[in-house]
């Protein structure tokens, strides 16, 4: 007798041995009335008719080790989908929430650096001004922090003064700052940040758009350090206050700055103060000071400008119409310089304080600058200090003359710090 076809639906077998009502499995349903090796089977009333085909004893073993397998491979589909869904809800579930202040990452980071974290930054890192004065970061660990700090959106003041930055923390300080848009005030002094440093720095401020205030002091930033910051601040117009003072700043340096100084439209205060600031660079200062139309403090304190600095600064008094506070405290000026210096104060109208204190300038130096103040009556002068030179008798009356015409002016002289008004019965 030849073997029924095989039924197109094999795989129902199984089914219909858990249908068919008292059956124990598909081997033991009996065919009924079968024609041409396949039969229907009389189904209960309801119930859905299914054809099947009959096996030999091989055939059925086979058939049963395939629904078997088919079996395996349906659970093993179930459980990929299972686990693919799983794999779906972890994803969402282990989600990193966003993390203001950056405490995460800057754990992680000192553990990759293999630095402790500092626990001043943990108790504040949420405050609006962070100190990190003398905490000895180093590089490694002025890199953890500035990774944390990229996107810090509550620290708008940052201190980082003695830490030993070096150029590699300045570098990371620097990336840092391209990033974060909080930061508006900066501190980096007495790092040793020298020429990379200036570097890193320059790159970051033709960026930033958001830095106001910069303090560089002290971090032996030489005449090549200044090449890099000068072309920074041809461009960039945000920063409102530059410190550079007590650095390496030469002759060369003087001559890049005051170009810089004549283009900025952005600096308001610049201090230039403890430097090495003389001949031709003391004159391109003083000749970028007059271009300026934005400057409103300079500090020169402790440079050696001498008498054809001096007389490069009053010729850029008679131009400024700005600047405010100005100080040339020992600059080598000399009563040569005084009197050209005097020059331009004879025409300027807006500068308000003027410290010419511990320069060689003599009693008739200070009585050139006060009869320029007096004839000038536009004048703005409020603060006039000549403390450590030592002046005349003859000097206390151009004093008395000069306040009674202008009685708000202030003058510091004879080596005190008081503020007074000369009383001629107390000179002897």
């Amino acid at each position: 007798m030849p073997k029924p076809p095989l039924s197109p639906v094999p795989e129902q077998e199984t089914d219909v041995g858990d249908r068919l009502p008292g059956s124990g499995s598909a081997n033991d349903v009996r065919l009924a009335g079968a024609s041409e090796g396949s039969a229907t089977f009389a189904m209960p009333a309801g119930e859905p008719q299914n054809v099947f085909e009959e096996h030999d004893a091989c055939h059925t073993e086979n058939a049963g080790n395939d629904s078997g397998e088919e079996a395996e491979d349906d659970d093993d589909d179930d459980d990929a989908k299972d686990e693919g869904w799983d794999t779906d809800l972890e994803t969402e579930a282990s989600k990193t929430p966003y993390d203001p202040t950056g405490k995460a990452k800057y754990l992680n980071a000192c553990q990759m650096y293999g630095v402790v974290p500092t626990s001043y930054f943990l108790r504040h890192m949420k405050n609006s001004e962070l100190t990190l004065k003398h905490h000895g970061l180093g590089p490694k660990g002025t890199k953890a922090l500035a990774l944390s700090l990229a996107n810090n959106t509550s620290i708008v003041k940052l201190n980082l003064c003695d830490n030993w930055l070096n150029g590699d923390g300045a570098t990371a300080v620097a990336d840092m700052l391209k990033e974060n848009c909080y930061i508006s005030d900066v501190d980096l002094s007495e790092n040793r940040l020298r020429v990379r440093g200036a570097k890193a720095l320059s790159a970051m401020l033709r960026e930033n758009a958001t830095l106001v205030t910069l303090k560089l002091s002290g971090n032996e930033l030489d005449d090549a350090a200044a090449k890099h910051l000068a072309d920074a601040f041809l461009i960039n117009n945000k920063v409102e206050s530059l410190d550079l003072s007590h650095n390496m700043l030469g002759e060369p340096a003087g001559e890049v700055l005051g170009a810089a100084i004549a283009e900025n439209v952005g600096l308001k205060e610049l201090n230039l103060s403890w430097n090495y600031l003389r001949g031709h660079g003391a004159v391109a200062v003083a000749k970028g000071l007059g271009a300026n139309i934005f400057l409103r403090m300079l500090d020169l304190s402790y440079n050696g400008f001498g008498n054809g600095g001096a007389a490069a600064l009053g010729e850029a008094l008679k131009a400024n119409n700005v600047l405010e506070v100005l100080s040339v405290r020992n600059n080598r000026v000399s009563l040569e310089g005084a009197l050209c210096l005097a020059v331009g104060l004879k025409e300027n109208k807006t500068l308000k304080s003027l410290n010419m204190s511990r320069n060689p300038i003599q009693s008739e130096g200070c009585i050139g600058i006060l009869k320029a103040i007096r004839a000038n009556p536009g004048a703005a002068l409020e603060v006039l200090d000549f403390s450590e030179i030592i002046v005349k008798q003859d000097f206390a009356g151009v004093c008395d003359a000069v306040q009674d015409t202008f009685p708000s002016l202030q003058i510091k002289h004879d080596g005190t710090n008081r503020l007074f008004r000369t009383d001629l019965s107390k000179v002897s």
